[in-house]
Parts: C-alpha cells; sequence; structure tokens
C-alpha cells in the first residue's frame, strides 16, 4: 500500500463558502520555528479571505453559508468584500507554548473564502520567546 500526505484538508466546498483545515501544516510550521513560547498570528494571504478557529464540525459550513446569505445576498456587488469586512480581522492570534499551540480539544485552524475558491496560502508569524541554545 502507498500512501501520500495531503498538504490541505478540505473542510467544506460549498456554493459559496469553501474551507480549508491548516491545522497540521500551521503546526508543522511552529514546531519547526525557533520560538518556545509566545503568540502567533495566523493569517491569509489572499485579500478576499480569513482565518478562523472553530471546531470542524459536519453541519456548521451548511449553516454559516445559510447565515452569509442573510447578511449578504449572492447577488449584491461586492459580496465578498462585504462579509470579509463584517466578519471582522482576516486573521487569529493564537498563544503557544512548547511549540504546541494552546487550542481547546477540537478546535482547529480554518482558511475561509467566500467566491467558491480559496488558494491554500497562509502566513504565520511569531512573537515570543526564542529557544535558549
Amino acid at each position: 500500500m502507498t500512501s501520500i500526505e495531503i498538504p490541505y484538508s478540505i473542510a467544506a466546498a460549498l456554493p459559496t463558502l469553501s474551507v480549508l483545515d491548516i491545522t497540521n501544516d500551521v503546526k508543522r510550521s511552529l514546531a519547526g520555528s525557533e520560538y518556545e513560547s509566545g503568540v502567533a498570528l495566523v493569517s491569509p494571504r489572499e485579500e478576499r479571505a480569513l482565518v478562523r478557529i472553530n471546531e470542524r464540525e459536519s453541519g456548521i459550513f451548511e449553516d454559516f453559508e445559510t447565515l452569509l446569505e442573510r447578511l449578504v445576498p449572492y447577488e449584491q456587488a461586492e459580496r465578498e468584500a462585504l462579509l470579509t469586512v463584517l466578519l471582522g480581522p482576516r486573521g487569529e492570534q493564537i498563544p503557544f507554548f512548547a511549540h504546541r499551540f494552546q487550542l481547546g480539544e477540537w478546535q482547529r485552524i480554518l482558511l475561509v473564502s467566500f467566491d467558491g475558491g480559496c488558494e491554500p496560502g497562509w502566513q504565520l508569524t511569531l512573537i515570543g520567546e526564542r529557544e535558549e541554545a
């Protein structure tokens, strides 16, 4: 049997909402860094995307898409830009200690896009204490 690593896990692929689970990749980046503890800022590279911390529950993405449709209808001009503004900051700040994120047991780092497609681009900025040599 041959196994391959899939770099991004698709959490949801709905008509107007794409969600990628980037938790494992971000964790690997943190583990390979020289920082031991501090705060990580995870942010999207795409202008009309955002990062959120949430549980990866089966029905939540469909409910979220329905809520977004009520807030800003599909046919609204510049819908993606309006949603991005309404949903607040584009990135998430996550504390970490001993090279590990301090997330809840079921919490995941999700990259969200509203235009039906999401580039898997994100960046990690670390602020904190470096390992002692």
